[in-house]
């Protein structure tokens, strides 16, 4: 009998071939199913952890800028600081902000995010409420010690967090949507010192005082907040079905095929164990390195910015007041806002990291060389738009950049509290290079950010062929003895360029 059947004839178990789906079929159904289930996961996932990642972020930037704000309305002149003790204690506030990154962050597994995150943030929130009450210098740098030390291990454990909610191809426009918190943060952040000011004096505190208190204690609550609302997990989500959960974990340890194609099953990550060897190879990369010091330049930028744009605007005589200044410091971060998430958007669409930052690293690049340079207010104003465009818009890509290309717990927590690390003595360069006698111009201020940012696109710029390298070198064999082992060695682990 011939085995080929006539279409609508009945097989040997008397079912109709019609009713026999094709592996072809059978292979758009499973897809079809697999993209309704991403959708449902990414978005339960994005609506219940984003906003909250968020909401820490924020009250992370407002607590380590708003000394800026409390700065020209008396913090100075009230406890008798100079303009160099002034900057000592921003500078203290980065040593030990960098000392706690990445031991926070390879403490973060075992203490769990749910419980480690709203600790740290319900820490630097009382504390933050302590700098409303300092009377002296030695009191200021010592609560901005303590506030450093709490806050360093957010950022790194945010990041490593998300790692475990996100496949590498979304962490971008995730990462981009909770960092612009750092740029609302900026106009938010210039807003309620406005309205905190006002309160003052009253009770015994002074106007600025007021801002510390009450942005601390809105800080505590949001961690309460987190504790209460944050998973461990993706697999202990609440907010997920069985259906979602198992689903979920298979997409995260890549037994369903990627948005790029790439199919890569790593360890599971939640079942390794601690290996100084795992730490070793993260510090002892070129990537890191090379990102990270791109990272440093950066933060070198955004951070003076956060700390002296009120002072800048103050010097340029547009406003007619301290009060005026802090809603004039609201626009260059609302205008950043929105680029910022838009370039997060293109950097997953595209699964492009570094090679968006070569184009939106010259736009700061443009607004510092301009208004190093130029006398008139109303241009240089404007520069600092230029200035917050191009720097909040490079963050997304260079944070997670070392995440997608790091496998393997340890190592990804290794490479992301390094890469802060080093990015943040970038605080240390912001705390000094915009001394008050250098105003109202700030020309040397501003060249120095400059000439970090130059450097930042040539490091970008090697560490896409440095990645290209790799991949290339991969598909040439000369990483087959690592097939199978799980990590980023493996051959099927492409990185991202």
């Amino acid at each position: 009998m011939s085995s080929i059947h006539i279409a609508g004839r009945e097989n040997e178990k008397g079912e109709s071939d019609r009713d026999v789906p094709s592996p072809e079929a059978t292979a758009v159904t499973t897809a079809q199913n697999e993209a309704h289930l991403t959708k449902r996961i990414l978005f339960k996932t994005d609506t219940r952890i984003l906003p909250i990642l968020s909401l820490l972020f924020l009250c992370s930037f407002l607590d380590r800028t708003n000394v800026g704000n409390a700065r020209i309305i008396g913090l100075e002149k009230d406890l008798g600081l100079s303009n160099l003790q002034y900057n000592q204690g921003l500078a203290v506030f980065y040593a030990t902000y960098i000392a706690s990154e990445l031991p926070s962050n390879l403490l973060l597994k075992s203490l769990t995010p749910t419980l480690w995150l709203p600790l740290l943030t319900v820490a630097w929130g009382i504390i933050t409420m302590c700098l409303g009450f300092v009377r002296s210098y030695g009191s200021f740098i010592a609560v901005r010690a303590l506030l450093g030390l709490a806050e360093g291990g957010l950022l790194p454990g945010i990041v490593l967090y998300m790692s475990g909610l996100y496949t590498r191809g979304e962490m971008a426009v995730r990462i981009g949507v909770f960092y612009t918190a750092a740029s609302l943060s900026g106009a938010f952040g210039g807003l309620l010192a406005r309205g905190l000011s006002e309160i003052g004096p009253r009770g015994g505190l002074e106007g600025w005082r007021w801002i510390f208190v009450i942005e601390g204690l809105l800080t505590v609550v949001a961690g309460a907040v987190a504790y209460l609302l944050l998973p461990t997990s993706i697999a202990e989500a609440p907010y997920l079905t069985r259906e979602e959960k198992d689903f979920a974990l298979q997409r995260l340890e890549g037994h369903t095929l990627s948005a790029s194609g790439e199919r890569f099953n790593p360890v599971l990550e939640r079942e390794e164990r601690f290996q100084w060897s795992e730490v070793r190879r993260g510090i002892f990369n070129v990537q890191v390195w090379l990102s990270s010091t791109a990272y440093f330049a950066i933060l070198s930028g955004l951070y003076s910015f956060g700390l002296f744009l009120p002072t800048i605007i103050n010097d340029m005589h547009i406003t007619s007041s301290a009060n005026e200044t802090q809603l004039w410091s609201v626009i260059p971060y609302a205008v950043a806002t929105p680029i910022t998430v838009l370039v997060a958007l293109l950097s997953d669409r595209l699964n492009l990291r570094g090679g968006l930052m070569l184009a939106t690293l010259p736009i700061a690049i443009a607004g510092y060389a301009v208004i190093a340079n130029v006398a008139s207010a109303p241009a240089r104003f404007a520069m600092t738009c230029l200035m917050a465009i191009g720097m909040y818009a490079s963050v997304p890509c260079v944070l997670v950049w070392n995440s997608n290309n790091s496998a393997g717990h340890y190592k990804r927590a290794t490479t992301s509290g390094l890469q802060l690390a080093v990015a943040n003595c970038g605080g240390f360069v912001a705390t000094f290079v915009y001394p008050s006698h250098e105003g109202p111009l700030y020309h040397k201020g501003h060249t120095i950010i400059l000439g970090l940012l130059v450097y930042a696109w040539f490091a970008i710029l090697a560490n896409v062929l440095w990645c290209a390298k790799i991949n290339r070198d991969k598909k040439d064999g000369k990483y087959a003895e690592f097939e199978g082992c799980g990590d980023d060695r493996d051959p099927a682990f492409k990185m991202v360029l």
